[in-house]
């Protein structure tokens, strides 16, 4: 198969869109050619069948020239792909969704967030298929919805031999965002100072849009004002390619996020061998049997079970567990061949 890929970013240092680098590596094994039109260029190394092509947002390039460079790209390959696979930008099957249907050239959409916009309804009309993790990561119904799970990379997010530390290591991963609640997070750092707990917290990640830097900020004043703000590191954000080397340095996850959606931080966690606390409820089933599911940011209940598992005999086994049925279920080797028989379906 020839396959079209349209996204926004292809740059494997982007902290927030660096892992799709290694999603275009693995369409490049089971494709004979892969173009790629992107919003925004960067770094990149990918394999010999593989050709990007920028509408050129990284030169500052104007609106109406992104849309022009789309339709010629979409026009001049169009002998060049037999299939489509658009990642999370419903607008590019908008513009392009009536001439790949022309063109008869199979198109899906991943889509993994609960919004609900007339784009995203008005590009459902175009697509063969619109792929989701599971069944409450997408909020419009529709017989076109196949939930498929994520594509944890699991040769990169693996297990490592930690080096011993008499601190108990704890990070997030994600946007500085309310949605994310680390206001939530303090609260439990404040039960476990009260409790004489040793701990370290890194929060890795950056606010984007204003109002998330306005939340950060309430952030960073309420770990100021803390007794153990010495033993909070604002990281900033990561190349995606470094998080499992900083991972496996770290002895537990935080993810209270209420996105809807399991997110895939949290599953690369899990990967990296780091046990995954939760209250979102898209991991409930996952992380109840272990004892790392609260229903609420209580800090008690949530210091109680984190206390709980770092303190269980079978914790290695655990985690060993939990990290086989991330690698079952959610892989990329998996989810990549899914895809590509979807679309020949």
């Amino acid at each position: 198969m020839k396959l079209l890929i349209v996204t926004q970013i292809v740059d494997r240092n982007d902290s927030n869109l660096g892992f799709f680098h290694r999603w275009i590596e693995e369409f490049a094994k089971h494709c004979s050619e892969v173009s790629v039109i992107c919003l925004k260029e960067g770094d990149h190394f990918l394999p010999d069948n593989v050709h990007v092509h920028s509408l050129g947002k990284e030169r500052g390039t104007s609106r109406l020239t992104r849309v022009w460079r789309f339709y010629r790209y979409i026009f001049k390959l169009k002998n060049e792909y037999d299939a489509v696979f658009v990642h999370m930008n419903p607008e590019y099957l908008v513009l392009g969704g009536y001439w790949w249907s022309k063109w008869q050239k199979p198109v899906v959409l991943w889509y993994a967030h609960r919004s609900d916009t007339r784009k995203l309804r008005a590009a459902l009309r175009w697509v063969k298929y619109v792929l989701t993790v599971s069944s409450d990561s997408f909020a419009i119904a529709t017989p076109k919805l196949r939930a498929i799970g994520h594509g944890i990379d699991t040769q990169l997010f693996k297990p490592q031999i930690k080096e011993e530390s008499t601190f108990l290591r704890i990070a997030t991963v994600g946007r500085i965002a309310a949605s994310k609640h680390l206001l939530e997070m303090l609260g439990m750092l404040d039960e476990l100072y009260a409790r004489k707990e040793n701990f370290t917290f890194t929060i890795v990640g950056a606010p984007i849009t204003d109002a998330e830097k306005e939340y950060a900020k309430k952030v960073e004043e309420a770990v100021a004002a803390a007794p153990w703000s010495g033993h909070v590191r604002f990281a900033g954000p990561m190349p995606h390619d470094k998080l499992p080397e900083f991972l496996q340095t770290q002895d537990a996850f935080l993810n209270f996020a209420t996105t809807g959606n399991m997110d895939k931080a949290g599953l690369e966690a899990l990967a990296a061998g780091v046990p995954l606390l939760a209250t979102n409820p898209q991991f409930e089933p996952l992380l109840a049997p272990y004892g790392l599911y609260v229903p609420a940011t209580h800090p008690r209940a949530l210091a109680d079970a984190l206390l709980a598992f770092m303190q269980r005999p079978d914790q290695p086994a655990a985690l060993a567990t939990l990290r086989n049925k991330v690698a079952a279920e959610h892989s990329l080797e998996r989810l990549i061949p899914k895809i590509l028989d979807l679309l020949k379906s």
